[in-house]
This record gives structure tokens, C-alpha cells and sequence, in this order.
């Protein structure tokens, strides 16, 4: 069994037009659909610009720049069956090819191999039921206007 820890994350918000971009995944144990913006662990000696310029990389493959911190949170959740806590730096980001906001979605793969789409929300696709996270992320992008 894995220690239980705390675990540093960047995430990145790209939007446009009113949406912004997140994964879509599913808690098989709560029965929940939820959305996630693209980003991951924080590596050791690492910071977290570098991190999410990585990940960002990792995951879309594609570069970006105008990278700037919006805020931090701190997420305490269960995923899984399995409780989780995290420090998240979440950062807004352009990507360098502005072709890519008029895609419909990009397909993307996580650091183990598996595939996942992102894909353009906007704020009415977040609901109770189908929440954005990490909790209080919603409430920072109304805060600085990324979401309406």
C-alpha cells in the first residue's frame, strides 16, 4: 500500500469564446462524471511553471506560452474509493499555435499511456452533479473572469 501523502499539481486553463478546455473522467465508486483542465504532478527539483509547460507537452503535445499564475488551491477529495490531497497552482496559458482554439477537441494521453480527449466547456456544463475540479476552481476562474 502507497503512503498517504500530500501531492503538489500544476494545472492550466486555456480558454476561448467563453469555454475552456478539460478532461472528462468518471469516479466508478460515486457513480460521477466530472471535468478537469489538463495538468499533473509537480516533480522533484521542478517548479511549477516548468511542471505544466511539461505536462502541457506530455499530454497534447503542443507548446504554449504567456504561462502565469492565477492561484493556488488546496484539494482534499476521494477518487476512487481512494482519498487524495493536493496543493494545486493553477495557471491560464495560451498555446503558441492559435489554430488549436478552433479545434473541437484534442486528443491527449496521460503520463501512463492512456488516452483521454480534451474538449471546450463552458461554465453550464459544470453542475453539482458533473462538477469542475478541484473544488473551489470554478469559483477562481469567475473570480478572475474566465468564466462567466
Amino acid at each position: 500500500m502507497t503512503a498517504l501523502r500530500i501531492r503538489p499539481i500544476a494545472l492550466c486553463i486555456f480558454h476561448h469564446d467563453g469555454k475552456i478546455l478539460v478532461n472528462e473522467a468518471y469516479d466508478p465508486i460515486k457513480k460521477q462524471t466530472f471535468f478537469r483542465p489538463v495538468g499533473g504532478g509537480i516533480e522533484f527539483g521542478e517548479t511549477s511553471v516548468q511542471a505544466i509547460v511539461r505536462e502541457v507537452q506530455e499530454e497534447l503535445g503542443l507548446p504554449i506560452t504567456d504561462v502565469h499564475l492565477l492561484g493556488t488551491l488546496e484539494s482534499i477529495f476521494t477518487y476512487s474509493g481512494i482519498p487524495g490531497h493536493e496543493i494545486v497552482q493553477v495557471y491560464d496559458a495560451k498555446f503558441v499555435d492559435g489554430d488549436v482554439y478552433e479545434l473541437p477537441h484534442l486528443n491527449a494521453q496521460e503520463s501512463d499511456g492512456a488516452a483521454f480527449i480534451a474538449k471546450w466547456h463552458s461554465c453550464a456544463s459544470f453542475t453539482d452533479e458533473s462538477p469542475l475540479v478541484p473544488d473551489g476552481l470554478y469559483e477562481l476562474l469567475k473570480k478572475v473572469a474566465l468564466l462567466d
